[in-house]
């Protein structure tokens, strides 16, 4: 009789949360030694498995992992499986982008293939209190977008470019991961809309469905266990007021995307 230890175990990374860099978040410095443990691992069974519970996040952020990630996987020889559950988008689906193949839930949230930024204008609010402001300068440029003067038309110029540019990066990533499997138009994939796992699949963007537990089956077998690996928590009194504020944007940011789908 096997013993319960020699069961076929498959790593599986856990990234859920916004991206960015900040303690508590998905970050290359946060997950860096997990990813490094998770190759490690996946080494004996050829396999390891990202569960990815994401809204997004940071672009830059997504990529530095990600380009970790196929760095490892083809030094490796392992092969990626990531699994969206509740939510894979944008930066999170840029994640799941870094792997072989990715399966879902029909009814994740998948997609958002674009690139956002803004603020405020506040400029006639401080005007009808009589507010002065006082900012010095060494730059024409350096108070580009301030939320406290009028948007200038040569800024929004500028930041549509700089937007364009980045969901440019966006769409040659998905295209280079996805190659021939896409199979909508590129209108539709690529227009920054979300939308449900069973339309993503229609699209090319994801290879089925699945849940985290059949992928490890199926990878390793019907006695195969999962090996969770997650970044090592913060220590001391710290770790409370992280984990507080990391969970309250990651459940408004989830309840805004989620909102249109419950109406």
């Amino acid at each position: 009789m096997k013993l319960p230890f020699s069961c076929p175990k498959i790593p599986v990374i856990a990234f859920r949360g916004l991206i960015a860099a900040r303690p508590g978040l998905i970050s290359l410095e946060a997950y860096a030694e997990t990813i490094e443990r998770g190759f490690a691992l996946g080494k004996k069974s050829g396999n390891l498995v990202l569960a990815i519970e994401s809204p997004g996040g940071s672009a830059a952020q997504s990529d530095l992992i990600g380009q970790l990630i196929r760095r490892r996987a083809e030094e490796t020889n392992v092969k990626v499986t990531a699994v969206i559950g509740d939510v894979g988008a944008s930066g999170g689906y840029w994640l799941a982008c870094a792997a072989d193949r990715i399966l879902a839930n029909r009814l994740s949230i998948v997609g958002s293939i674009g690139v956002v930024t803004g603020g405020f204008g506040l400029d006639k609010f401080i005007a009808r209190y009589g507010i002065e402001r006082r900012v010095f300068t060494a730059g024409e440029n350096k108070r580009r977008n301030d939320s406290f003067a009028p948007l200038k038309p040569e800024d929004e110029v500028f930041t549509r470019a700089l937007l364009d540019e980045a969901h440019g990066m966006f769409k040659a990533w998905v295209r280079e991961r996805r190659g021939g499997r896409l199979t909508g138009e590129e209108s539709k994939i690529f227009d920054g809309g979300y939308m449900l796992g069973s339309q993503a699949l229609g699209l090319g963007l994801v290879d089925g469905f699945a849940d985290v537990d059949q992928v490890v089956k199926e990878l390793g077998g019907e006695k195969a266990r999962p090996v969770w690996l997650r970044p090592r928590p913060p220590r001391g009194i710290l770790r409370f007021f992280m984990r507080g504020a990391a969970e309250a944007v990651l459940d408004a940011a989830e309840d805004r995307l989620a909102a249109p789908l419950l109406k």
